[in-house]
């Protein structure tokens, strides 16, 4: 096992949506940055807490939180002027 699995993950960010959430999945995924997705969704609540806190969390290691940011940023640039 190699270092970076062995860092501690940090919040990095709250996630808009669930497209927003499959996009950056997808490119951190194909650039090896490891994370976790974690969706606010809860049955018993019907999706409640989505609608208050946003749809998600996405945690990773600290080393990589400023890059995450950066392709974050991004993805809601594009978003935006679409």
């Amino acid at each position: 096992m190699n270092a970076n699995h062995k860092q501690d993950f940090v919040d990095v960010a709250v996630l808009e949506n669930i497209i927003e959430a499959q996009v950056i999945e997808s490119i951190l995924t194909e650039q090896n940055i490891p994370h976790r997705i974690r969706s606010y969704h809860d049955t018993a609540y019907d999706g409640l807490f989505q609608v208050q806190k946003g749809w998600g969390q996405l945690y990773a290691p600290h080393t990589y939180k400023q890059e995450i940011l950066e392709i974050l940023n991004d993805i809601r640039t594009y978003n935006n002027k679409t």
